[in-house]
């Protein structure tokens, strides 16, 4: 993920949370400026978020992922070695004696079959193993050269440093646009449906529409992924475990990233399960057959290592300006909530219980108003008007 000049979305109208606009294929609906809470859970089911400390959350170049370790070794093993080499000559061994052929017969035909499936078996690893360190290394170049954005709660402010630039750009909290995406289209296998989540501004100085944006599972993974920067700036969120553990998988003394830590404790995990019968033993099975063929413990070397690695890349390659804005300030001059924030988080705390029902949307657009509401009876208690504020 990168930042990027777009004029996409016309980040120089004026938005607000609630709003919506079409293209041709799908619509953009606006969560912010006017960062209300969106009443889903706060995850950041992308990793997205790289850093979290009292001061400020890093935003759009997470930490590697163990998965993508597994995925880049285990796929050239399992495909190259372990299906290619052994497990084709011993099916076609077995399916020859099943059908009543010679054994001795079926053993040499079998070890001639092994000679050639080993040679391409290697070719076929060797293949998958160099396609997928180009794959890593051209994705871990982003990380000496893209800055990750951050987010500080105690100035209330977001700072980006755009592709290309080298000065940093400085965003108040609550005139940030934030927005998900949903665009679909017909293809030859049918109807595919795409989200995406993405923060930006529009630059006044340079005129340049500046955004973030990656793609999602589906709406409500997008909607976690802002609320868990949002839940942060207002002093919801405090750590990476809260919004990036939803197995919890990470103890208390555990570092806030995947590691070796999060093997054992996932071993641990399940081998409690199985013991108290939760799991049954295709399932201890299963679980030990992937990380069999995932190289077992050498993926979450490699992404310690990584992360390591990256940590020093983002510390050195930080803009001064940057650093600077980054430091911890004195209690009393952390910056508040704005008076009409403030309004309209009251007045959707209400809408929610009139309108339970409705989309987080409809009823961001609901809290910009400005007429009395009546709160819910309760208990036999007759309802009251709620003032807007």
């Amino acid at each position: 993920m990168s930042t990027n000049t777009s004029s996409h979305h016309g980040l120089d109208q004026p938005h607000q949370a609630g709003d919506r606009t079409t293209f041709a294929g799908g619509q953009v609906s606006y969560l912010a400026p006017m960062p209300l809470p969106t009443g889903q859970p706060a995850q950041d089911y992308a990793h997205a978020v790289g850093e979290i400390n009292d001061t400020y959350l890093t935003f759009g170049v997470g930490l590697p992922q163990v998965f993508g370790w597994q995925y880049g070794l285990g796929l050239p093993f399992t495909v190259g070695i372990v299906i290619t080499m052994f497990f084709f000559p011993v099916l076609i061994s077995v399916i020859g004696v099943l059908a009543g052929f010679n054994v001795s017969v079926v053993m040499e035909k079998g070890l001639r079959f092994f000679e050639y499936t080993s040679v391409v078996g290697f070719l076929m690893a060797m293949f998958f193993f160099l396609l997928s360190m180009l794959i890593w290394f051209l994705n871990h170049r982003k990380y000496k050269y893209a800055i990750a954005a951050r987010f500080n709660r105690q100035r209330r402010e977001a700072c980006f440093v755009p592709e290309g630039e080298t000065d940093p750009v400085f965003v108040p909290w609550e005139s940030l646009s934030a927005w998900v995406i949903e665009a679909q289209g017909v293809t030859q296998y049918g109807v595919q449906r795409q989200y995406a989540m993405g923060v930006g501004f529009h630059h006044a100085d340079s005129g340049e529409d500046y955004s973030l944006e990656f793609e999602c599972g589906g709406l409500p993974l997008a909607i976690a992924n802002w609320e868990a920067i949002r839940a942060y700036m207002d002093y919801e969120v405090h750590s990476l475990k809260e919004i990036q553990d939803p197995l919890d998988l990470q103890g208390p003394d555990d570092p806030p990233h995947e590691g070796l830590h999060t093997f054992y404790n996932a071993r641990a995990r399940m081998r409690r399960r199985y013991r108290e019968g939760e799991v049954g033993k295709w399932y201890v099975a299963g679980w030990y057959a992937y990380h069999f063929c995932t190289l077992w413990t050498l993926p979450f070397h490699l992404t310690e290592w990584e992360i390591a690695r990256v940590k020093r890349i983002q510390k050195h390659e930080i803009p001064d300006e940057m650093k600077a804005w980054s430091q911890p300030l004195p209690a009393a001059q952390w910056a508040q909530p704005s008076a009409e924030l403030q309004r309209q988080r009251e007045r959707l705390t209400t809408l929610r219980e009139l309108y339970p029902q409705h989309s987080v949307f409809s009823l961001f657009t609901k809290a910009r108003g400005t007429d009395e509401l009546m709160v819910p009876k309760r208990k036999g208690k007759k309802g009251k008007k709620a003032k807007a504020g």
